[in-house]
Formats: structure tokens, C-alpha cells, sequence
């Protein structure tokens, strides 16, 4: 049987612990082609290649300090084999500043036969020899996002959504380490619809369950992992809102029901929380008096870049400015991610809905 030598085991989880080191979490980078389209749209820049590239740039060169607030970079493939203005790859700055880089390997969501708007991931076939690339490319570790989705009018999630995103999972987590990539297990619970925030908890937990079962049954290595979770919110729909502190305790909750202790780190992904609420719900998951132990810190795309986006808008004169926001979001989700962030003014898009209903990378 071919399972993991200890090299092997040590060399996954060596990366695993470094992303998620004491203060530090992950920037997603990794919006296709056609999501940066989006973001570009809205501050009126062509969604060309020049414009994708400049744009990345200005993240990855911000200023040696941002090391110490992102121990990982996700990137996109197109992203990955990008250079700076002086024809310096992407990936060699990022790992002069002791950052990982990240590839995002899966392929898109794609209905679920069957279901009522459940989806799978799909992008398993030739995974190997693609994981086996980015390996030689530079790449440290993976992630691979699945979404579950909450309504209860219709009894979603089903079992078998759950069940076989836990299974695609799994293979993807499989796959990645046998080449060497720690994967990171994203099953995304999204925040549509107009449930409870006990609601959220039961999915949650469910959801874990037979993700971290599945991985088991795998033979996966969890030392070398991390998840990507949901943070445990009600529904963007429901009438009854919840505080940090609420949030907080729901998710460490979920969590302690159903993550093993093996697992080195837990990075929550924004899921269209305003940059404000992002932070403030990480510092409250960092500051609940339970047992929590794994680093509980963040990966974050629009929570990161909505204020940097708008600061930018396209203008080379407007980089200097884009790049301390993004020096400050990160240093304070940084800052949540020991429990030692302490507000701030909600100031342009930091207190801004990101919000996308149904939303894909």
C-alpha cells in the first residue's frame, strides 16, 4: 500500500504550520479570470491580462512587513507563472519574503444531478501530473473549494451533497500529498438564504463530520492539512442578526465537535462578510474561552482586497495608497488572529457588504 513516508509527513506539515504561524494567515488570490472581471468592473479597469498582472503586483510588492501578517498567497494559474515590472517571477518574490505560494487546483462547481441546486467540484481528472507541475512551478501547498448550500425548504443539504463533496474532497487531499502540496479542505458553507444561525451550527457540524470521516478513511495526513471552513453565521436573509461574540462561539463550538486536534490551523474564509465583520468575527473566534487547539486565522480574498481595490481603481499614481490599505487590513486580521484586534472606524469599503448571492471563485 502506498502511504506517506515520514520525509514525507514531515515536509507537509513543516509547510502547514508555517502558513498558519502565530499571527499570520493566507491571502486568496486566486479570483479566475472572469471574478477579477467583476471586481475590475466595479472601479471601471478593463479586465485585460496587463491590468490582472499590475494589479497582482501590487499585492505581492506591497513591503516586506506584509510577511509578517501572511504566511500564504493563493494564486490563480495564470497568476502563478505572472512577473513583476522588472521581469522578477511572482513566486520568487513571494518566496524571498517567506511567504508560501498557493495554486487553487479545482476546476469550478457543477450541478449535482438529481438534487435541487445542490453542486460538486469537478477537476480531479489529471489532477497528479497538474499537482506534480505546480510542485516543480514553486507551489507549497493547494486549496480546492467545495459549497454546500442551506435551504431547508427543499431538505438541502442532502446527504448525498454532502457526502460526495466530502468524497471529492478527499481525493483532492489525497492526491496533493502524495506530490508533496499540503492541500487546504475547503467545503464552503454559503450564507443565501434566510436560516438561523442554529441552523448554520447543525450544518456546520454535519458538514465536518463527514468531511474529517472521509479524510480518515483516505488515509489522509491531517498534521499536513488545513481547513478552510465557513465561519457559523445565520443566513444573509434572516431577520435576527448575530454579534461577533455569538459568532464566534458558534463556530469554535462546530469546530471542537467535529475538527480533530491533529489539524494544525483552521483558515475561515470571509464568505461576504464586510471587511469589518471579517475581522471582528475572527478576533471573537481567537477570544472564546474554550479550548481551541488549532491556530484559528483567516483566508481571505474580498475581505482583504475590497478597500485595496478601491484605493487603487487602476491608477499607477494610486499604488503607494493600495498598498498601505492592504498593509493595514492585514496587519489587523493579523492582529484577530490572536484576539488582539480592537476596532477600528469603519472608513469606504471596510464597512461594505461583500456580498455575492451564490458566489464563485
Amino acid at each position: 500500500m502506498a502511504y506517506l513516508s515520514a520525509e514525507q509527513k514531515a515536509n507537509l506539515k513543516k509547510i502547514a504550520e508555517s502558513i498558519v504561524a502565530p499571527g499570520k494567515g493566507i491571502l486568496a488570490a486566486d479570483e479566475s479570470t472572469g471574478t477579477i472581471g467583476k471586481r475590475f468592473a466595479n472601479i471601471n479597469v478593463d479586465n485585460t491580462e496587463e491590468n490582472r498582472r499590475a494589479y497582482r503586483e501590487l499585492l505581492f510588492t506591497a513591503d516586506k512587513s506584509i510577511a509578517d501578517s501572511l504566511g500564504g498567497v493563493i494564486l490563480f494559474h495564470e497568476t502563478l507563472y505572472q512577473k513583476d515590472g522588472n521581469g522578477k517571477p511572482f513566486v520568487e518574490i513571494l518566496k524571498e519574503l517567506g511567504i508560501n505560494p498557493g495554486i487553487k487546483v479545482d476546476k469550478g462547481v457543477q450541478p449535482l444531478g438529481g438534487t435541487a441546486n445542490e453542486c460538486t467540484t469537478q477537476g480531479l481528472d489529471g489532477l497528479g501530473e497538474r499537482v506534480a507541475q505546480y510542485v516543480k512551478d514553486g507551489c507549497t501547498f493547494a486549496k480546492w473549494r467545495c459549497v454546500i448550500k442551506i435551504n431547508q425548504a427543499h431538505c438541502v443539504p442532502t446527504d448525498v451533497a454532502v457526502q460526495e463533496n466530502a468524497q471529492v474532497l478527499a481525493r483532492y487531499a489525497s492526491i496533493c500529498q502524495m506530490n508533496g502540496l499540503v492541500p487546504i479542505v475547503e467545503p464552503e458553507i454559503l450564507i443565501d438564504g434566510d436560516h438561523s444561525l442554529e441552523t448554520s451550527l447543525r450544518v456546520t457540524e454535519r458538514v465536518l463530520a463527514c468531511v474529517y470521516k472521509t479524510l480518515v478513511d483516505h488515509h489522509v495526513y491531517l498534521e499536513g492539512t488545513l481547513l478552510k471552513p465557513n465561519m457559523v453565521t445565520p443566513g444573509q436573509l434572516h431577520a435576527k442578526k448575530a454579534t461577533p461574540e455569538e459568532i464566534g462561539l458558534a463556530t469554535v463550538t462546530a469546530l471542537r465537535r467535529t475538527v480533530p486536534a491533529a489539524v494544525p490551523g483552521v483558515t475561515f474564509l470571509s464568505g461576504g462578510q464586510s471587511e469589518l465583520q471579517a475581522t471582528a468575527n475572527l478576533n471573537a473566534i481567537n477570544k472564546v474561552q474554550l479550548l481551541r487547539p488549532w491556530a484559528l486565522t483567516f483566508s481571505y480574498g474580498r475581505a482583504l482586497q475590497a478597500s485595496v481595490l478601491q484605493a487603487w481603481s487602476g491608477k499607477k499614481e494610486n499604488v503607494a495608497e493600495a498598498q498601505k490599505v492592504l498593509l493595514r487590513r492585514a496587519h489587523l486580521n493579523g492582529q484577530a488572529a490572536v484576539g488582539k484586534y480592537e476596532g477600528e472606524e469603519g472608513q469606504g469599503a471596510a464597512g461594505s457588504s461583500l456580498f455575492v448571492a451564490n458566489h464563485q471563485y
